[in-house]
């Protein structure tokens, strides 16, 4: 009889990949960064472990959002006190803080629970080109 094969914590190696975000729309690139946190792309993934690699996605502030984005869809977020409700255009968050617009897509794509939380800790975004992770010896991920 043939068995499933599940992946135990310890026998699960993580690689690092480089996603360029430079012309591409903002969800493409999400989804991608999301497939590879979770390890969807191996044969060994298992649902309830983290077989995920650490992703870098570099050049945020150049991806772009297609249709009426810009100006139709708001980022929200409440302070925690009554009325405290803030929220803010993705026109002015892509021009102020890109890397936060990828991170929200990104996160909204992996579970949210424990294992989801464990997941984005392997995530790391920049605005530019410019990422100080050589000595992991990044592959670039061609999507």
């Amino acid at each position: 009889m043939q068995t499933t094969y599940m992946a135990k914590p310890s026998e699960v190696e993580s690689k690092w990949y480089i996603l360029d975000a430079e012309g591409k729309p903002l969800g493409r690139v999400a989804t991608e960064a999301a497939r590879l946190l979770r390890g969807k792309h191996k044969p060994t993934y298992t649902p309830h472990i983290d077989t995920g690699d650490h992703v870098i996605v570099i050049n945020a502030e150049k991806a772009v959002l297609t249709g009426k984005k810009l100006d139709q869809k708001y980022a929200y977020h409440h302070s925690g006190y009554p009325g405290g409700l803030k929220s803010i255009s993705y026109r002015k968050l892509m021009e102020t803080k890109p890397e936060l617009a990828m991170e929200f897509a990104i996160k909204g794509m992996i579970p949210h629970n424990r294992l989801g939380r464990q997941m984005l800790k392997k995530v790391r975004i920049y605005r530019g080109a410019e990422h100080n992770h050589a000595a992991q010896k990044p592959e670039v991920w061609n999507f």
